[in-house]
């Protein structure tokens, strides 16, 4: 059965024939230059502006994900107020670093993904599925990261089969590593980590895990320019997102806001931030 004339108002034969429940298998097929990885770059560098830096932290009752709202290109802040945070879907969450305009594209396309699945086989992915298909994606967009363009996201979500938080990290090739009780990327992941080592305890509750992401963001920002601090000028704020039993939920500005204000007014009579979580 070959495709309809153009103007018809008949679907293509790819829509009508039984398939994969794979969004991305069916467009690969059916249309592959629509795909991230699915169009040539033209000769030479391509600036593009980056986003940083993501953290997540699990906690008893599910996982929370925040991220920065810088944006750079080079030297130059390229936005102020950009969002890297994003439902997967109802029971996920995502957050994106690297190159900003493929990672968003990436995000929707996995969106996309997940909902597509669920439409197809009645029930929705486990949480390693999900993980799995993302680090897919990923490994698509290969030949784009290898001419500096990568994409690494960082992954997490409410098992409603362990009844746990979980956190994944990738690489540019695709490689999926299960991380434990927090992790961050970004080129301020480094300090992000540092200052969760010492913010973070298996007894936090939800309040403090929120808490400790947001000092963690603090400090990275502190310490890398690409990073973005709180601005309470513009009373721009990092996105803070919550995963648990209940779904995604991302926490609003002015709560967020808030805490933000304490932070600071914290860390002017101590700039290095709060101790390190006393041991149970």
């Amino acid at each position: 059965m070959s495709d309809p004339r153009p103007g018809s108002g008949a679907l293509p034969a790819a829509f009508l024939a039984p398939g994969t429940s794979s969004f991305t298998d069916f467009l690969h097929d059916y249309a592959p230059e629509l795909l991230p990885g699915g169009r040539a770059l033209p000769d030479g560098s391509v600036a593009a502006p980056h986003g940083t830096t993501i953290v997540a932290a699990t906690f008893s009752g599910g996982v929370v994900m925040a991220g920065d709202r810088r944006a750079t290109m080079g030297n130059v802040i390229a936005q102020r107020d950009i969002e890297k945070v994003f439902p997967a879907d109802e029971y996920s969450a995502v957050g994106i670093a690297g190159t900003a305009g493929l990672a968003v594209e990436l995000v929707r396309l996995f969106q996309v993904e997940l909902e597509h699945y669920e439409k197809i086989e009645g029930t929705s992915l486990s949480l390693d599925g999900k993980a799995n298909r993302l680090a897919t994606l990923i490994r698509s967009n290969l030949g784009l990261a290898m001419q500096g363009l990568a994409v690494v996201p960082l992954f997490a979500g409410f098992d409603l089969e362990q009844e746990a938080g979980r956190i994944f990290s990738y690489d540019v090739t695709g490689g999926r590593y299960e991380e434990h009780a927090f992790h961050a990327v970004g080129s301020g992941a480094m300090f992000a980590r540092g200052a969760l080592k010492k913010l973070y305890g298996p007894q936090l509750n939800q309040e403090q895990a929120v808490s400790a992401v947001v000092e963690s963001l603090y400090d990275a920002a502190d310490d890398d320019s690409a990073t973005g601090g709180p601005d309470l000028a513009r009373r721009i704020f990092p996105v803070v997102a919550l995963v648990g039993p209940d779904g995604y939920r991302r926490l609003p500005d002015d709560e967020i806001g808030a805490l933000v204000e304490r932070v600071v007014a914290a860390r002017m009579a101590r700039p290095d931030g709060p101790s390190a979580v006393p041991l149970p």
